[in-house]
C-alpha cells in the first residue's frame, strides 16, 4: 500500500516522541503488504476498527488513535489525523454526532 502521508505521522511524533517507534512500525507494515479489505487489515492490526469511511488502528498500547481512509482497489492509504486517547474520545464524539 501506499500511504499518504508520512510527514502527518512524523508531524505527530516530533510532539509525541514516544509515539516514533509505533507509527513507524505501522507505516513499515502498510508500506509491505497489499491488503485485499478490512477483514485482511484485522489480521495484521486485531485492534483495529471500521468507523465509515474510516479505519482506525490502537497505536503505541491503546494510548494514540491513528485515523486513516483506505483506498484498497486503488493500494492507496490516507493518513487523515493521528491522536491522543483523548483527542479521539472527542473526535469520536464529533463524529457520532455527524460533525465529521
Amino acid at each position: 500500500m501506499h500511504v499518504i502521508s508520512i510527514k502527518t505521522l512524523r508531524t505527530f511524533w516530533q510532539k509525541h516522541s514516544e509515539a516514533e517507534g509505533a507509527l513507524r512500525a505501522w507505516h513499515s507494515v502498510m508500506e509491505h503488504v497489499e491488503f485485499r479489505d478490512f477483514s485482511h487489515v484485522r489480521e495484521f492490526f486485531n485492534s483495529a476498527d471500521y468507523v465509515p469511511p474510516y479505519t482506525v488502528f490502537d497505536i503505541g498500547g491503546n494510548n494514540y488513535r491513528l485515523v486513516v481512509i483506505v483506498r484498497y482497489k486503488f493500494g492507496k492509504v490516507f493518513v487523515q489525523q493521528v491522536l491522543t486517547h483523548r483527542e479521539y474520545d472527542d473526535w469520536n464524539k464529533l463524529y457520532r454526532k455527524g460533525k465529521l
